[in-house]
C-alpha cells in the first residue's frame, strides 16, 4: 500500500468541535498531475460572499506556487496535496490533504536531500509549544500516541500510520498564508524524523494536513462549519470548498450520520469521520452479508471511516472475499483473471487481471455500490480497475481491483478511499454531525463555478 493510506492508526479519545467560523464559503479547484490535490484557499477574515479561485490544468514543480498571491494550486497523485505557504518571511510548502488524520505536520529536517522541507529558523513567527502548556497536557488527548516531554521541555509528538509510516517530532505554532490572507498561530508538528513506507511519493510533498474532527486538525482550527469536495475521474479536475455549498443547482445531498461514541474504546477513532455501512451491491446482487460484521464490534473494531489520505478501499476479510467472490462471478466471461498467487498488490488487493496493453478498459464492469445508512455510492467503470505502473506479462498489463482486504494490512476497520469517492459531491458537516453525498459530474460542477478553463 502506499503512503497516501495515512492515519488509519486508532485513537482513544475525542475533542468537541468548535464551530466558530462566519457564514461563507471558499472554493478550492483541481488540476492534474498524476494523481495529488493542490487548492486556492482564502481564511475567514470577515462575513464574505463565495468567492472562486479557477486554475488553469498545469504541472507546477512541487514546492513552487504560481506568480499571482492570490492562487494556490493543487494535482492529485496517490495522495490529494495542497500547497500552500508558511512562515515570516513565507516558505513554499506541499502537505497531503487527509481527512483521516488530526495533526497537520511538516518536515522541518533539512538534511532531506532533494526533498522540501519547513526551515523553522528562517521564521520570525515561528514559536516552539512547550510540553506544559494547555495545548500539549490537554489538546493532544487524541493521538495515538501520547504526547510526552522531550529533553528540551517541549511537546514531543510521535505519529505512526497504518502503512507503517512514522514521524516524530514537536509541536509548534506559525503563520499559514493561504493565497492573500493569513491565519497565525496554527498549531502543526515540525517533525524532524521519519520513516516512510513509499518515499518517492513523500519526496513531492513537505508534510500532512489533518481534516477529521479533533481539536488540533486543520478544518477545526479553522472553525469551519462545513466542508465539500468533488474529484473528477476523467480529467483529475475538482473543487474544495470551505464553508456552505448553497447552490441550486447541486443535485439533493443524501445524509448519512456518523457515528458518536462517547465512550473511549480501544480499536475506535472518535474523531475519523466514521459512518454506518449497510450493506454492498454488485449490479442488483445485494451482497448477503451479516448485520454483526458490518457495524464495530465491542472493541471498536470494524468501523467504517471515509479518508481522502487513502486511495483504494478497503475491506474486512470476510465482506471482501464475498464482493471478490461476486465481482469474479459477473466477470468471468470476458476479464482474465491474472493468476499469480504470488502478486498482492499494496498489500491487500490480490484480485488482479491481464488485459491487452492496447486494448481500452472493458465497458461491461458491473457497478459496485457501496451501501450507508441513508446514502449510497456507486463505483462504476474505470475506478473499479487500476493498472498497476510497470507490471506487463507479455503483451498483457496488470490491473488491479481497487478494493482491498483490510485483514491483509493488519487494519481493523473499512475505509473508503479518494478513488471511489470520484464524481461524487462529498460534504462534510461537522455542525450537524453527518456526510451527505450526491452523485454529479465534477467536470460539469466545475464548469458552473467558471473554473472549467
Amino acid at each position: 500500500m502506499t503512503a497516501a493510506m495515512r492515519a488509519i492508526a486508532l485513537f482513544n479519545r475525542c475533542s468537541q468541535f468548535s464551530a466558530t467560523s462566519a457564514s461563507f464559503s471558499l472554493f478550492l479547484l483541481l488540476t492534474p498531475l498524476s494523481v495529488l490535490l493542490r487548492p486556492l484557499l482564502c481564511f475567514p477574515t470577515s462575513p464574505i460572499s463565495a468567492r472562486i479561485f479557477p486554475l488553469k490544468a498545469q504541472i507546477i514543480p512541487s514546492g513552487s506556487l504560481p506568480p499571482s498571491p492570490n492562487k494556490l494550486s493543487f494535482h492529485h497523485n496517490v495522495s490529494l496535496t495542497v500547497s500552500l505557504q508558511v512562515g515570516s518571511p513565507p516558505q513554499n510548502v506541499t502537505m497531503v490533504l487527509d481527512t483521516g488524520s488530526e495533526l497537520s505536520w511538516l518536515y522541518c529536517n533539512q538534511t532531506r536531500p532533494n526533498q522540501t522541507t519547513f526551515n523553522p529558523t528562517r521564521s520570525i513567527s515561528y514559536s516552539n509549544i512547550s510540553c506544559s502548556s494547555p495545548t500539549c497536557t490537554t489538546r493532544t488527548r487524541d493521538f495515538s500516541v501520547p504526547a510526552s516531554c522531550d529533553t528540551n521541555k517541549l511537546c514531543h509528538a510521535s505519529l505512526a500510520y497504518a502503512d507503517m509510516s512514522s514521524v516524530e517530532g514537536t509541536l509548534a505554532s506559525d503563520t499559514f498564508r493561504v493565497g492573500s490572507s493569513e491565519m497565525p498561530g496554527m498549531v502543526f508538528g515540525c517533525m524532524f524524523s521519519g520513516f516512510s513506507s513509499n518515499p518517492d511519493e513523500d519526496s513531492e510533498t513537505t508534510g500532512l494536513m489533518g481534516m477529521n474532527r479533533g481539536s488540533l486538525s486543520f478544518v477545526s482550527q479553522m472553525g469551519f462549519r462545513k466542508f465539500s469536495y468533488c474529484i473528477s475521474g476523467s480529467d483529475f479536475m475538482g473543487i474544495l470548498l470551505l464553508g456552505d455549498a448553497n447552490f441550486t443547482w447541486l443535485a439533493p445531498l443524501n445524509y448519512t450520520p456518523l457515528i458518536q461514541i462517547s465512550t473511549p474504546l480501544p480499536s475506535f477513532n472518535r474523531v475519523a469521520y466514521t459512518v454506518h455501512f449497510e450493506g454492498i451491491k454488485v449490479s442488483d446482487t445485494v451482497l448477503r452479508l451479516p448485520e454483526s460484521i458490518l457495524e464495530p464490534d465491542h472493541t471498536g473494531a470494524g468501523q467504517t471511516m471515509v479518508d481522502s489520505g487513502t486511495q483504494f478501499t478497503y475491506l474486512l476479510g470476510p465482506v471482501y472475499e464475498a464482493l471478490r467472490s461476486e465481482f469474479l462471478n459477473q466477470t468471468s466471461g470476458y476479464l482474465r483473471v491474472l493468476g499469480d498467487p504470488n502478486f498482492v498488490f499494496e498489500g491487500g488487493m490480490d484480485l488482479c487481471y491481464r488485459i491487452p496493453v492496447n486494448q481500452t478498459m472493458p465497458p461491461r464492469l458491473p457497478t459496485v455500490t457501496l451501501l450507508f445508512r441513508g446514502a449510497e455510492m456507486k463505483v462504476s467503470g474505470d475506478p473499479l480497475l487500476y493498472r498497476v505502473p510497470g507490471e506487463v506479462r507479455e503483451n498483457d498489463a496488470v490491473y488491479c481491483f481497487t478494493f482491498g482486504n483490510s485483514d491483509l494490512l493488519g487494519v481493523e476497520a473499512y475505509v473508503i478511499g479518494h478513488r471511489h469517492q470520484q464524481n461524487v459531491w462529498m460534504e462534510f458537516d461537522l455542525q450537524n454531525s453527518r456526510i451527505g453525498l450526491a452523485q454529479i459530474r465534477c467536470d460539469v460542477a466545475l464548469r458552473k463555478f467558471g473554473g472549467g478553463l
